[in-house]
């Protein structure tokens, strides 16, 4: 039986684990991470991605790959569609899959990608906030907007964050980019993120009204499409998810508020959920 790793790589950073099965639970094992600066050439970033999965593979060479990686990705082929950052542009165009399978020395049959936000609500879903439903919503909340669904058996990438919002799209609205712009824009305030609103030198009561504003924009952006899917419940991860209990409540309100019975959910399983995600086929049959 082949050792299952779970992998999850970022604009800047890899992290992986080897994930097993186990009485109905899953376990992550030999975790390891990394910075990665994947502005560099092909051959240091397949490096430095192999160098983190061979340590987590311990020696062990039969060994399969699930990988959780943000696009645009032709995800089937294992090609890389990202040109437009500074970030991953070296890969642009080029088979991943195969130069992993050649790095680290395995049959490229046993690599599998997947896109981030689809990873992070399967792992959800699987062993995380989201066991309990049929019908879930996954937000990945940073720097850029992650979104997948599933309905019943179904879970997909969403793409969300390009849909048309006020006068933007929804990225505008529901990242980071938006908590700086606002902060500087209505109270003067200089913050580099959400966390730096916690800080216990700025006023509380501006923390509670820039939250309770996005909160607010976020039950107002989710609406239509959680109605219209009758999703069951909205999980939420990635870094602005950690201050969560300060806006999720005026999400769960406003939604209520236009006659929907849905939950709100912060991750339970925080960064792990897109590796484990990320392996959520191979344990298909045993699930």
């Amino acid at each position: 039986m082949r050792t299952i790793i779970g992998v999850d790589i970022g604009g800047s950073h890899i992290s992986a684990a080897q994930i097993n099965w186990n009485s109905g639970s899953i376990q992550l094992s030999n975790f390891y991470e990394a910075d990665v600066d994947t502005s560099g050439s092909v051959d240091e970033i397949i490096d430095a991605w192999s160098e983190v999965i061979k340590k987590v593979a311990n020696g062990k060479q039969a060994i399969q790959l699930g990988i959780a990686m943000p696009g645009p990705f032709d995800y089937e082929q294992g090609i890389s569609l990202i040109q437009e950052q500074g970030k991953l542009k070296s890969l642009y165009g080029l088979s991943v899959k195969d130069l992993l399978a050649q790095s680290i020395s395995i049959d490229s049959e046993f690599i599998l990608f997947m896109n981030d936000a689809e990873a992070f609500l399967r792992g959800e879903s699987m062993v995380g906030a989201g066991k309990k439903y049929n019908n879930l919503m996954g937000l990945t909340l940073g720097t850029g907007l992650g979104s997948a669904i599933q309905v019943e058996e179904v879970v997909k990438d969403a793409k969300l964050w390009t849909a048309p919002f006020r006068d933007g799209i929804a990225e505008d609205y529901l990242g980071t980019a938006w908590f700086i712009g606002e902060a500087k824009k209505q109270y003067g305030l200089e913050i580099e993120g959400v966390r730096d609103l916690l800080a216990p030198e700025v006023d509380s009561e501006i923390s509670r009204s820039i939250f309770q504003k996005f909160g607010n924009t976020l039950g107002e952006f989710l609406f239509p499409y959680v109605s219209r899917l009758q999703t069951e419940s909205v999980i939420v991860g990635g870094k602005i998810s950690n201050a969560s209990k300060f806006f999720l409540p005026f999400t769960q309100t406003y939604l209520e508020r236009m006659g929907l019975e849905l939950t709100c959910k912060k991750s339970e399983l925080g960064e792990n959920a897109s590796l484990i995600g990320s392996v959520q086929p191979f344990f298909k049959n045993l699930t």
